[in-house]
């Protein structure tokens, strides 16, 4: 077994809390950046879409799971982002800057969500989310401003010192260096102030609000904050479809989103990569499964609905703590074996004194 013997206040917000593990996290690195070297094109783009799906998992990861504010209308952010995109580079505007522009502009619209969803809370938090979706969708699909008036939005193949980023091994190295910033910088903003606000805001509003947190402030940030990468996804979403329309950004890729988060563990930036990673597997899998059903079962419409549905009620009932929490109780055991006992993880409901009477 291993154990840390702390020496400094600072070892308590390292990134990482053994030495060694920066080793396996290079080696990944290294085995991520040869991947394209070693399999086809077709898998290339596969691993490109999961890391897509990563960066949008990882940005409602910091809304849902750290925030405690959960949103069935994180497509509508994607939507927005990917049509900026599309507009910013048929304007000639280059690349990076397009992908800024993504985000400012998903942010923005985040932030007019998140202020007056303030007093919301749950149930009815998700149901304003959903309607924001159904609108945003409702406008850009007949509102021919927003989509040059074309029904089909065609998004540009940009080039950057002759490399193409729009595909192929470009777009790859592109999704998973975004990626990587991505968590780099959302784990640096959950050891700041910022992230612990967030994090008081789940645990007990009151409690946060009595330590001097701006609830109102801190719901709007985090709003501003998910939707900002949410538009990066979706610029980068743009660039795997090529052709554009808002009903790409349905319900159900909101649903999608959430269903990554839960799965890969609520208040976990690995939980939400390695979510993203489930269902990028799901689909193809969920595919390939129904051309062994009968076509009465597998020809139905609402099957892929149904499958999600069944994983989440499997994930609530028997992994409440997700792929991330069920990864942690490997490495425990491995670690502590032969003396691991069975109730290490057991769970307990705790209730703050401020909310008993709630």
């Amino acid at each position: 077994m291993r154990y840390v013997f702390k020496t400094s206040h600072d070892q308590d917000i390292h990134l990482l809390r053994h030495n060694r593990d920066w080793w396996w996290y290079a080696a990944l690195a290294a085995a991520l950046a040869a991947l394209p070297l070693l399999i086809s094109p077709y898998y290339v783009g596969e691993l490109a879409f999961i890391f897509v799906l990563a960066i949008a998992s990882v940005g409602l990861m910091l809304l849902t799971g750290f925030t405690g504010l959960i949103s069935l209308g994180h497509g509508a952010f994607l939507l927005i982002g990917a049509y900026v995109e599309a507009h910013a580079l048929g304007a000639g505007i280059p690349l990076p800057l397009s992908l800024v522009l993504a985000m400012l502009a998903a942010g923005a619209v985040g932030v007019l969500l998140g202020i007056p969803a303030l007093r919301l809370t749950g149930l009815y938090l998700a149901i304003a989310t959903l309607a924001f979706s159904e609108i945003v969708e409702h406008l850009f699909s007949h509102w021919k401003f927003l989509s040059a008036g074309e029904t089909f939005l065609t998004v540009p193949n940009p080039r950057v010192l002759g490399v193409r980023f729009g595909g192929g091994t470009g777009y790859y190295y592109l999704a998973l260096g975004l990626l990587a910033g991505t968590i780099l910088v959302c784990l640096n903003l959950l050891r700041a102030p910022t992230g612990r606000a967030f994090i008081a805001l789940r645990d007990s509003p009151i409690a946060a609000e009595t330590l001097g947190v701006a609830l109102a402030r801190t719901k709007a940030l985090a709003f501003a904050l998910s939707a900002a990468i949410g538009g990066l996804a979706g610029a980068l979403y743009a660039h795997k479809i090529s052709t554009l329309t808002a009903e790409s950004f349905n319900v159900l890729l909101s649903l999608q989103l959430l269903m990554m988060v839960v799965v890969g563990g609520l208040g976990s930036i690995k939980g939400a990569v390695l979510g993203a990673v489930f269902l990028g597997l799901l689909d193809p899998a969920i595919a390939r499964i129904k051309d062994y059903l009968p076509s009465s079962i597998g020809e139905q419409s609402g099957l892929q609905l149904a499958l999600y549905g069944l994983v989440l009620v499997f994930f609530v009932l028997f992994e409440p703590s997700g792929l991330s929490g069920r990864w942690s109780k490997i490495k425990a055991y491995f670690q502590a074996f032969p003396i691991y006992r069975r109730a290490t993880f057991k769970r307990t409901k705790a209730y703050m004194t401020s909310e008993r009477m709630r």
